[in-house]
């Protein structure tokens, strides 16, 4: 069963003092709400979104059926977490396209569009702004705060910056801080954008265009390291596309005699990729994608303390849940084991379940049952502990 989910949003003045020694005011906060917040006030799941998703976590709006939130899997009445339950807030981050003040939106100090103006955006400020959408809404502590990837990493540092305000994290195929080779994946990916002749300097509105050819490299680059070797062969393998095969079938020519092409899509892999390419360029903004690529490459709490993950996770106070994927070669399993290492070190206390999945890293987004039941048995702990009905 789903929810209806309802699209809300609040304007704060400001200024939110942003780490780059900017500041931002008169921002927008897009988020939704799930269940009801008990008399207590102290049943409340922030759920952090990952790069290309918003503050849309379940449930679907109105009239649109296939409009589910993307964890509705795992929110909702009777779900993992269960709304019965919890209160789950999902909230836009700062810059990004969905809602939240963004390169998309009018600079009040201006007049225009911020574009790529729009000011440099991590994760400890998008932690901050959520802190502050949940002191508009009379939420002092949380039950616990989850996320999943670049999600992860921001339910990681609300155990830092607030470790007073949250009981339980939960920390889903993430990282301490990104790899050079994750590093370079982003780098990559935004060179396509900031090199497509359409980019202007990141100011494409004022001249009615969008950079689409680099979103779609840059979508394609990013879907490759989501999914494993596995998966790819044995839902793709070298398969031609049918229409190739069609072209050939029956035919005279045999296989050697097949002409190839250096233009058109053969491959199911390429066709699928260029699918998601062309789907994802036409909801995606730009300059939302190079700042949350940004955010991601600077997130490192260990830097401030000289490298140490076990000092800079001192400040913990939470109880954790972390999981990882086998087959999660972009987010592996030895950088979760890192965070639990540092953890046990500071004597917090850790479940950890690393699942046997096939899908890589876009496993924390499907249904395996063993993840799903870890997920659930911990969220009923939490009830039971807290005496929440």
């Amino acid at each position: 069963m789903s929810l209806v989910a309802v699209p809300q949003s609040l304007m704060f003045p400001g200024p939110l003092a942003l780490q780059s020694g900017h500041a931002i005011s008169d921002y927008s906060l897009a988020y939704e709400t799930y269940g009801e917040l008990n008399a207590a006030r102290d049943n409340a799941v922030l759920v952090c979104h990952a790069l290309n998703a918003s503050h849309h976590v379940a449930g679907v709006y109105e009239g649109q059926p296939r409009s589910e939130g993307w964890w509705d899997n795992m929110i909702g009445p009777g779900k993992p977490v269960d709304t019965r339950r919890f209160f789950v807030i999902g909230v836009n981050n700062l810059g990004s396209c969905f809602g939240s003040t963004g390169p998309m939106h009018v600079n009040p100090a201006t007049g225009r569009m911020y574009g790529a103006d729009f000011p440099v955006v991590t994760v400890e400020d998008w932690v901050n702004a959520q802190a502050v959408l949940l002191d508009a809404l009379g939420i002092d502590s949380l039950a616990a705060v989850m996320g999943g990837s670049l999600g992860g990493m921001q339910a990681l540092s609300w155990t830092l910056q607030y470790p007073e305000r949250v009981r339980h994290a939960v920390v889903v195929a993430s990282a301490p801080s990104l790899t050079a080779q994750n590093i370079a994946f982003n780098e990559v990916a935004r060179r396509a954008i900031v090199t497509d002749p359409d980019f202007n300097g990141g100011h494409f509105y004022e001249h009615g265009v969008v950079p689409k050819r680099g979103l779609r490299i840059a979508r394609m680059i990013g879907h490759i390291t989501y999914q494993s070797d596995d998966l790819m062969n044995e839902k793709f393998g070298r398969a031609l596309r049918d229409a190739v095969e069609g072209a050939t079938a029956g035919s005279s020519e045999s296989a050697a005699d097949f002409r190839y092409s250096t233009q058109e899509v053969e491959f199911q892999i390429e066709s699928y990729l260029r699918y998601n390419g062309d789907k994802f360029s036409e909801y995606f903004d730009a300059n939302t994608y190079l700042l949350i690529t940004r955010a991601l490459d600077y997130f490192d709490p260990a830097r401030a303390h000289g490298g140490s993950l076990k000092a800079a996770l001192a400040r913990a106070r939470a109880q954790f849940l972390l999981v990882s994927f086998t087959t999660d070669w972009r987010f592996a399993p030895a950088r979760s084991r890192e965070i639990v290492k540092a953890l046990l070190d500071n004597r917090r206390s850790v479940s950890y379940a690393e699942i046997d999945a096939p899908h890589g890293h876009d496993a924390f987004l499907l249904d395996d049952v063993r993840y799903m039941s870890v997920v659930r048995s911990y969220f009923e702990r939490i009830a039971a502990e807290e005496s929440l009905p």
